[in-house]
């Protein structure tokens, strides 16, 4: 048991990123308050934790990622979808507010994200283990404003980025 308690407090950061990278689609696209938007990212972040406890493998960081992908196609994916209702969102009102084709890794050290089946992939956070013992060092934590072109293709609400691939870093 020891070891899912020391995986659930590793992975809040990349949990984090990711659910906060949700709720600002809810944020920008829907008229959700502050409190149902805390409530939303919350949820999600204790659905995410619960769901990758067994499935969270610092030492190997692309193991289980295809486990810890979250993928809205034409279909919501469970636990976006359960986050959703706990703030009185259907399914269909999430899809209202959420790019309709996503897919977001979450894996230790980096969450990144693909808008469209043709779209960059593009980091929301990365981060770097410390001395190579799968322990993240918490000084060198980075996120990642993903690329000019990424931020405004979100905020315009294109489906697909564009295939041009640059980053910013911004340190913490």
């Amino acid at each position: 048991m020891l070891p899912a308690l020391y995986s659930l407090k590793a992975m809040a950061p990349e949990i984090s990123a990711a659910a906060t990278f949700l709720s600002k689609f809810l944020r920008t696209r829907g008229r959700i308050s502050d409190r149902q938007l805390q409530t939303f990212s919350q949820s999600l972040q204790d659905l995410l934790a619960e769901h990758y406890k067994q499935h969270w493998f610092p030492e190997k960081p692309c193991k289980g990622s295809g486990y810890r992908c979250i993928r809205i196609n034409h279909k919501m994916d469970p636990l976006v979808g359960q986050a959703g209702e706990c703030i009185g969102l259907s399914n269909e009102q999430l899809f209202g507010l959420l790019p309709s084709e996503l897919t977001l890794w979450i894996d230790p050290y980096e969450v990144s994200y693909r808008i469209g089946e043709d779209g960059s992939i593009c980091v929301l956070y990365e981060d770097t283990p410390a001395g190579g013992n799968g322990q993240s060092a918490g000084s060198t934590m980075q996120l990642v404003d993903s690329r000019i072109s990424c931020k405004d293709e979100l905020l315009l609400g294109r489906t697909s980025p564009s295939k041009s691939y640059a980053m910013m870093t911004v340190s913490s």
